[in-house]
């Protein structure tokens, strides 16, 4: 929203644009420092609203410093999120352009796989536990948009399942976004549940790098494009 220049402070895993690898890091989603975020004196904190959101929130407000943690379970929650951020930063048209051109892509996406067969997808953010997107989270909207049904009907925003219910769901496409560089969450094929998928059997497990497929920001369509490739690589996507 072009506010770049006036953001004094990240978490840790705050890393999109580059940019911000230069600024002073003030903890995490569990263990912001409070005393840092106060030497550093924002006007705003903004962050996720997560378990330990509501109290960090309460501590710096008692100190007079204004805060803003929305909720951003699903897309819905993110552009109002994204919009809110520009009427408290300025201006606020910036917003609202930006909620309409990622509309514009994630309607333009939906329509270049709409003619595809549909795949049963299962998202894995964990392996131990196995950790996957449930229905109420925005990975489940983003699979449902590229296309693919969600083989996960339960258990809320991101369920821990066992190898019992791994083997009941039976997904055509495994689609790890646990997996890291140097390898660790890769998916063992020889473990119990896994070892019974035909996905894995078939070698239709696929690494999902792409961490916009993970944030709940601007980039969400960018993470829809990612997941339609992997379901629909034929496909000409925009």
């Amino acid at each position: 929203m072009g506010a770049g220049k006036r953001v004094i402070g990240r978490s840790r895993f705050c890393d999109y644009p580059p940019e911000v690898a230069a600024l002073p890091v003030v903890g995490g989603f569990v263990d912001a420092n409070l005393e840092e975020i106060v030497r550093l004196s924002p006007d705003l904190v903004i962050g996720a609203r997560g378990p330990a959101g509501p109290l960090l929130a309460q501590k710096l407000e008692s100190l007079g410093i204004a805060t803003l943690f929305p909720p951003t379970q699903s897309i819905a929650e993110i552009e109002s999120a994204i919009t809110e951020i520009a009427a408290r930063v300025g201006p606020p048209d910036r917003g609202s352009a930006l909620v309409a051109s990622m509309r514009a892509r994630t309607t333009a996406i939906a329509a270049a796989v709409a003619a595809e067969p549909r795949v049963r997808a299962l998202l894995v953010f964990g392996v131990a536990p196995i950790v996957v997107a449930g229905p109420q989270s925005f990975p489940h909207e983003m699979i449902e948009l590229a296309n693919g049904r969600n083989v996960v009907t339960s258990g809320g925003a991101y369920p821990a399942i066992n190898a019992e219910t791994l083997v009941t769901v039976d997904p055509d496409v495994v689609i790890n976004a646990a997996v890291t560089d140097a390898g660790a969450g890769t998916i063992d094929p020889s473990a119990p549940g896994w070892r019974e998928l035909r996905a894995v059997r078939e070698g239709r497990v696929v690494p999902l790098s792409d961490e916009a497929a993970l944030r709940p920001g601007p980039r969400v369509p960018d993470g829809i494009a990612a997941i339609a490739r992997i379901l629909h690589p034929s496909a000409a996507l925009p």
